[in-house]
């Protein structure tokens, strides 16, 4: 299946619009299953597993990316939820002039001791992230693929080209670098 599913990202890349349709019915049941993850941890939340999913397949379709495999696709799109996400709360956030925030936790947060118990705001990690990706990018993108896309370390190690312990590293010193900045 694997092989089919690159094989369609290169025919869909040279422009077959049948290749397109039959990929994202493909992936589909998995990018539904990434959008379910994200959003049932929010509480009080309007946005739609399907919404989300649809939101960002519209913005794959306007971006110019080389697609290596169906791994590599499906950490763009859960990128792209991610940025939907933010977005979505942001407009939320500006109609409802900051209250009833969203929360979230980190998945891999998760294991960390957090006496307080603090789940973290959507819109607060979003900028950690965009800070950590400063600091170290590599780490930003281990998180991003992590917790957005749901992708275990040895496809995240497929993806960023490195060895999976690398990858645990990387999420050792994200996941210390966020707990740290978001308390």
């Amino acid at each position: 299946m694997s092989k089919q599913i690159t094989q369609l990202l290169h025919r869909w890349q040279k422009g077959d619009m049948d290749a397109r349709e039959h990929l994202f019915e493909a992936l589909y049941s998995d990018l539904m299953l990434i959008a379910r993850n994200r959003l049932s941890q929010q509480t009080n939340g309007t946005l739609q597993p399907a919404a989300l999913v649809n939101e960002s397949l519209m913005r794959l379709l306007g971006a110019d990316a080389d697609y290596k495999d169906r791994t590599h696709f499906v950490a763009i799109a859960a990128l792209k939820m991610r940025s939907v996400l933010v977005d979505h709360l942001r407009a939320r956030g500006a109609d409802k002039r900051g209250g009833d925030a969203e929360q979230l936790t980190l998945s891999h947060a998760d294991q960390v001791p957090d006496e307080a118990g603090i789940g973290y705001d959507v819109l607060a990690l979003h900028q950690a992230l965009n800070q950590l990706a400063e600091l170290e990018p590599r780490a930003a993108s281990t998180i991003e693929l992590t917790y957005f896309g749901g992708m275990s370390r040895d496809e995240i190690a497929m993806v960023l080209d490195v060895s999976a312990p690398t990858v645990d590293r990387d999420l050792r010193f994200a996941r210390a670098w966020l707990n740290r900045q978001l308390r």
